[in-house]
């Protein structure tokens, strides 16, 4: 009852964990990653969706919907980083609410009062509402707290019914996605010609040889591309090429890092609290006060690893004893006070592999128990415990061979301890224990263990001092304010010793500039104040003060030469590289003269199973053009003509093909394309509304 308990304390709390879920579901919610709080813009206009503009307050109020159910879910205000997925999270409610709408308006799809109730007091309850209010000593839906919760509205806070009511149009809005998705998907039908084509695919198994000749047999230097012909490439194939906003940046980072001074500060003052800590009468007490340390006062229990910046300096630890100061890896100066050294209650470390029985008739758990026994007899012959694990373990240490770690013998059921903590060497345990959850297979890795310590941890971080960071800064300082244009830019760095940093292709809603974190400030100010050649202030990131000059903008559209060249000059060269390669091979009429043309790059291989369906060639890689080839050769020993791929160049030679047999019946193949089909169609439905809405995101002027 503690789950219920629980909701009825914290009106709500539990529906908002529907709501995340749901807003999940709805906009496709991504994990929470890096970035800053909201900023101001200086357009009403943050975007516009199906012609429809999207103002900076309708955007406002959508954050502050998904802001609110977070707080619901979470119980506390989301931070800065957090903060990045809520608005992505709102921009794309309001893509789903704007494109969708017009969608269920056409189609006639509804939500009535009637059924909105139905889905949260009624008949037929929605899911996510039935998970969450589970009685755990039932195991079952415990309507009687849901009517509870809602009765209780009755009385609720403001906040608390609007909350509920922002639920309901979630969960409205919710079953009208499940209702057209569903619409669309059992709209979907495999002919019988379809499923004989799957049939095929599936069937057709052919027995070839092939010669895979990567482009790098031909050097680099034997091929001349002018910029000419990377042009006409892209203008070619311009859809490859598209574009959003972007800019090329250059920058100068003056790196926040201590001082020789600063470093001797933090030694001097870490040497008088170690003095002082020695001395101490309350270790705790002195190290929760002084020490930056998140865990400044530590309990290492039995098996456990005592700090590595005191094991690597110190040989023989003793109770009372004060050690250091040392320097971590951390950049801290970290030293210790071994508060008591004292036998506590014993832990050992084992292994095992859980075969579970829960809910198995006797027959059922008998099977379990001969399966079990086998496989005890496989190890005790040799097979690999952890591998064993990994294969036949039915619990969450199966990933990781089976370790449970340090335990004491209370952690454990009683029959699993008892047998645990008897052993007296380390190894298998040659027989079977059983315990309510099924038959364990045991392997003792460390016998039991008694030492415990109580630590206390003294620690100061080594950062730049006001000082050093005032250096640093009029450092930066003087270098903007003496840098107007790019030529006094690369000037002055040069001059002063500084590197200049590249930083290309940066996008409009990027976080980062290449490993600096963080750097969104520097982003807008490229994207909404500067122009090219223009040089920035000093901007402050988390370690860093940096400089930059805006070197190009490109607009959306077909990326420039400059975008790409890389990824262009690498295609183009490969294509030429295949054009060489194919006249090398030709007049040759066995596999085996074309490798010898490339002895030492080329590979010959053979696959006797390949069938219709793959894409992917065994030694080679992603090669569908040349399963196709394969399958479209007539006669046995019928050698291919080259054939490009994104990999290199394939020739091919086919020994047998066995054709698929005809079967009297396909249905069970038109299922399996309708249900890929099925699977498919909610993603694809709304990649298409999306692109049709023709969706203008300019949020990167605000945030």
């Amino acid at each position: 009852m503690a789950l219920i308990k629980k909701i009825r304390q914290k009106t709500g709390l539990a529906i908002g964990v529907i709501a995340v879920g749901l807003i999940f579901f709805l906009v496709g919610g991504d994990i929470l990653s890096p970035n800053s709080t909201l900023l101001g813009g200086r357009s009403n206009k943050v975007g516009e969706i199906a012609g429809e503009k999207i103002t900076y307050e309708e955007y406002i109020q959508k954050i502050e919907e998904v802001k609110f159910s977070f707080q619901q879910n979470t119980g506390r205000t989301p931070s800065e980083n957090e903060m990045y997925s809520i608005r992505e999270q709102a921009w794309q409610a309001l893509i789903v609410e704007k494109v969708f709408a017009s969608q269920y308006e056409a189609l006639g799809l509804t939500i009535s009062d009637e059924e909105l109730v139905d889905m949260v007091q009624g008949k037929n309850i929605i899911a996510e509402l039935r998970q969450q209010l589970i009685n755990p000593e039932t195991g079952e839906f415990d309507r009687s707290q849901l009517i509870a919760f809602l009765q209780s509205l009755e009385t609720a806070a403001p906040e608390q019914r609007a909350f509920w009511a922002q639920q309901e149009r979630l969960f409205a809005d919710a079953r009208l996605r499940v209702k057209y998705d569903n619409l669309l998907a059992t709209s979907e039908y495999a002919t019988t010609a379809e499923g004989r084509l799957e049939h095929k695919m599936q069937n057709s198994i052919a027995d070839v040889d092939h010669l895979f000749i990567p482009f790098y047999a031909i050097p680099d230097g034997e091929v001349q591309v002018t910029d000419a012909e990377l042009r006409d490439y892209i203008n070619k194939n311009k859809e490859k090429f598209k574009v959003s906003n972007a800019v090329d940046l250059e920058y100068v980072a003056f790196n926040l890092v201590p001082s020789s001074e600063d470093s001797a500060a933090v030694i001097s003052e870490i040497r008088q609290l170690t003095e002082e800590l020695r001395n101490a009468s309350n270790d705790s007490v002195f190290v929760l006060r002084n020490s930056e340390a998140a865990r400044p006062f530590l309990t290492v229990l039995p098996g456990d690893a005592l700090p590595n910046s005191l094991t690597s300096n110190v040989d023989n630890i003793e109770a009372g004893e004060t050690y250091g100061p040392f320097l971590t890896n951390r950049s801290t100066y970290v030293s210790y006070k071994i508060t008591a050294k004292f036998d506590g209650t014993p832990r050992m470390r084992a292994s095992h592999i859980l075969f579970g029985t829960q809910g198995l008739s006797e027959d059922g758990i008998a099977e379990v128990r001969a399966n079990a026994q086998n496989v005890l007899k496989e190890i005790q012959d040799g097979l690999n415990f952890a591998a064993a694990a990994a294969q036949y373990g039915q619990d969450g240490t199966a990933q990781r061979g089976g370790d449970l770690g340090w335990f004491a013998k209370e952690d454990f059921v009683e029959e699993f301890a008892e047998a645990a903590f008897a052993v007296r060497t380390t190894g298998l345990i040659n027989r079977l224990v059983e315990t309510e959850y099924g038959f364990h297979i045991i392997d003792i890795t460390e016998l039991p263990r008694r030492e415990t310590h109580k630590i206390a941890v003294l620690e100061l971080d080594l950062i730049p001092s006001d000082a050093t960071r005032n250096d640093v800064f009029r450092n930066a300082d003087f270098f903007a304010a003496s840098a107007s244009n790019a030529k006094e830019f690369a000037g002055n760095a040069e001059k002063e010793g500084y590197r200049i940093i590249q930083a290309n292709n940066v996008g409009a809603f990027d976080r980062n500039l290449n490993n600096l974190q963080g750097a969104r400030e520097v982003i807008r100010w490229a994207f909404n104040d500067a122009s090219v050649g223009k040089v920035s202030e000093v901007f402050e990131l988390d370690n860093t003060y940096l400089v930059a000059i805006l070197k190009n903008r490109y607009d959306e559209g077909t990326a420039s030469l400059d975008q790409v060249r890389v990824q262009v000059l690498n295609q183009v060269r490969n294509d030429k590289k295949a054009e060489i390669i194919k006249q090398r091979l030709a007049g040759k009429t066995s596999l085996e003269e074309m490798q010898a043309l490339f002895p030492d790059e080329a590979s010959l291989d053979n696959t006797p199973d390949l069938r219709l369906s793959a894409s992917v060639l065994p030694g080679v890689g992603f090669a569908p053009k040349a399963i196709g080839a394969a399958f479209g050769l007539k006669e046995s020993g019928q050698i291919s003509q080259p054939i490009h791929e994104d990999v290199g160049v394939i020739v091919l030679k086919l020994n047998a093909i066995t054709p698929a047999a005809e079967v009297g019946d396909y249905t069970a193949f038109q299922r399996q394309v309708t249900l890929n089909a099925s699977q498919r169609t909610a993603y694809m439905i709304m990649m298409a509304l999306e692109d049709l809405a023709d969706v203008k995101d300019y949020r990167y002027r605000f945030f």
